[in-house]
């Protein structure tokens, strides 16, 4: 069913993307990623709904073209789908964080799908080929600034400037020692002097209050969420089942990795939520929803008798 009907899918996705155009807010962050509906009495992040639809497409698509995944065509189908999406996300709300989960999400149902090695390293070599045009023509100046903060202390030594946040960010998540200073009991987090520590460095909120075990078992936990979708995947013998599951847990990878990173100070600051840990409702709605498709997929790890039926094009009469 979802191969017939991807297409909408496809079109949810830009609706969605464009209905920021009329109805988009910043939420003071500087990405124009919320819509704003003035019925609703919370805000929805856009970028953040069409994720999972995005697995859902992706996992279509490839399986569609299974036999043949390496070839030019089917290449070429599965790129543009991508560049759709991230290029409707970052020309109307400018998010560059999420629009990499899309990116990440791609790379790694591409490897678990069987793309072969010859067209990562094609990707790669474009991408370094293509870097300096998008750092001197396209990346805004702040941008600039927080990947060099990372490399070039010399910019901010007494971190008084562009290394402000990072500097607050390492000194919470290191000040809680081994057990922490205790729960609601973070010198720098109850005074509110760390920058969104609800959202995106609520991972150095837990070094300080709670302690680096404490900061160990949330990994660990994280860990054992990803390790739990990678083997629901790999127990489905259905190929777009598959997928999903390894979808998933991509998305998730790249997250944990890039936030528990951008309190660590390795990695520059980009806006993105620690998975089921951040608050955020959009976020939260879904890291569950693409949780439920996993579970959906351990509970029925291939398809019914009646779903291998695939409906021909209509107009196309079938041979009997």
């Amino acid at each position: 069913l979802m191969s017939e009907h991807r297409h909408l899918l496809v079109l949810f996705n830009t609706i969605l993307l464009l209905m920021l155009i009329p109805f988009g807010t910043d939420n003071n962050t500087g990405n124009r990623s919320w819509l704003d509906f003035p019925i609703l009495p919370f805000n929805i992040q856009a970028a953040e709904i069409c994720k999972i639809s995005f697995i859902l497409i992706m996992a279509s698509v490839m399986a569609a073209h299974q036999n043949r995944l390496s070839s030019i065509p089917s290449v070429a189908h599965m790129v543009l789908h991508l560049i759709l999406l991230v290029g409707l996300n970052m020309v109307l709300s400018k998010d560059a964080g999420v629009s990499l989960i899309f990116v990440f999400i791609f790379i790694g149902m591409a490897f678990a799908g069987g793309v072969k090695l010859i067209w990562f390293l094609l990707a790669g070599g474009g991408i370094v080929l293509a870097f300096p045009v998008l750092w001197n023509y396209v990346m805004d100046d702040y941008q600039k600034l927080r990947i060099e903060a990372l490399f070039r202390p010399e910019l901010d030594p007494n971190g008084t400037g562009v290394r402000y946040d990072i500097v607050r960010i390492l000194r919470s998540l290191t000040g809680g020692g081994m057990t922490g200073q205790g729960l609601f009991q973070g010198n720098r987090t109850q005074i509110g002097a760390l920058p969104a520590q609800h959202t995106d460095y609520i991972f150095s909120v837990i070094g300080e209050e709670l302690g680096y075990l404490a900061c160990i078992g949330v990994i660990l936990l994280l860990f054992l969420i990803v390790a739990r979708c990678f083997w629901v995947g790999m127990r489905s013998p259905d190929y777009m089942r598959r997928l999903i599951c390894f979808g998933t847990a991509s998305a998730l990878i790249f997250q944990i990795v890039i936030n528990v990173g951008m309190c660590f100070g390795v990695m520059p600051v980009i806006g993105l939520t620690l998975p089921f840990i951040s608050y955020g409702g959009s976020s939260l709605v879904s890291m569950y929803a693409m949780m439920g498709l996993v579970s959906g997929v351990f509970a029925r790890p291939a398809p019914a008798s009646h779903e291998r039926y695939i409906r021909p094009p209509y107009g196309i009469k079938p041979i009997r």
